[in-house]
């Protein structure tokens, strides 16, 4: 009954997206540093960076906000955009690559993005992407890691993560300014979508949100791939959620209990009211773990 349900609620999901109204969105902006803005609207947060001569997106949201997003950064900067950096390759992320690329960007992204992007994909409950065209794809690729020099003197560090979200998750860290885009690694106040057609895995996100908290400070400003940005503190909550999680449902587990068995234990009770509203609810983050957890 609960696949049903999920199929069900894919299919609103893709029904809305096509009948949304783009025309009520309206794009928002949150001056990080100097050079760093975060930009909202529908989707995947963006980053912005803004160089003496260029400027650098990270992401780019759905096609029909293209226009808005140019038009929101211009309100910022005079500067081009020359660069579009991916987090990884959900739609929500990616969309605008197209008429990013159109309009003279270069599309960098972890060489999975490109695999992903470039073939038909199975997202589930009977939701099937079509390969995106060719324009959109990322043409420069990395497989660990890349670090682009800004024409501002300033440095951008990508760095491709373990499988978490999905398996080509990255991370953009700007040490000078001391903020780093962590894509949907990061849902903040949310339960987080692990997705497991595209490799996802609750331990490698358990690692990658570990690895952050090492190399940042409490004055790091976090731009998550869902909602507000964030505090290391934030981040730290975030984590203790997740790894509370993971040790309840193995030990649900490892005691036998089947995945219906377990979700209706009522393993993540504290946080439902707060993290589970949105999306991914309680029954899907047990789900999540209970498929990936080792």
């Amino acid at each position: 009954m609960k696949k049903i349900v999920f199929v069900c609620l894919v299919t609103i999901v893709v029904n809305a997206y096509g009948q949304r109204d783009w025309s009520n969105i309206e794009i928002t902006s949150e001056k990080l540093s100097d050079n760093i803005y975060v930009l909202f609207g529908a989707g995947g947060n963006i980053g912005l960076a803004i160089g003496e001569e260029t400027a650098y997106l990270i992401d780019d949201q759905f096609d029909p906000l293209s226009d808005k997003i140019l038009a929101h950064v211009k309100t910022l900067t005079d500067k081009p955009v020359k660069w579009v950096l991916n987090t990884h390759w959900h739609g929500d992320h990616t969309g605008g690559n197209k008429n990013m690329a159109t309009q003279g960007a270069i599309i960098i992204a972890h060489e999975n993005v490109r695999q992903r992007m470039s073939t038909k994909q199975d997202r589930g409950g009977g939701r099937i992407v079509e390969p995106s065209p060719e324009i959109a794809l990322p043409v420069v690729t990395f497989n660990d890691k890349l670090t682009l020099y800004l024409d501002n003197g300033n440095t951008m560090y990508a760095m491709h993560v373990n499988d978490a979200h999905t398996d080509g998750d990255s991370y953009y860290y700007f040490p000078e300014d001391n903020v780093i885009h962590m894509g949907d690694n990061f849902f903040s106040g949310r339960y987080p979508y692990i997705d497991l057609n595209s490799g996802g895995d609750v331990d490698g996100l358990v690692s990658n949100v570990t690895m952050v908290l090492g190399m940042i400070d409490d004055d790091t400003k976090i731009i998550p791939g869902h909602g507000k940005v964030a505090t290391k503190s934030d981040l730290q909550n975030y984590l203790n959620v997740i790894t509370t999680l993971r040790e309840r449902v193995k030990e649900a587990r490892s005691a036998g209990n089947s995945l219906e068995q377990v979700q209706e234990m009522g393993v993540s009770k504290e946080w439902d009211a707060t993290h589970g509203q949105g999306f991914i609810n309680a029954d899907r983050i047990v789900e999540f773990i209970y498929k990936s957890a080792d």
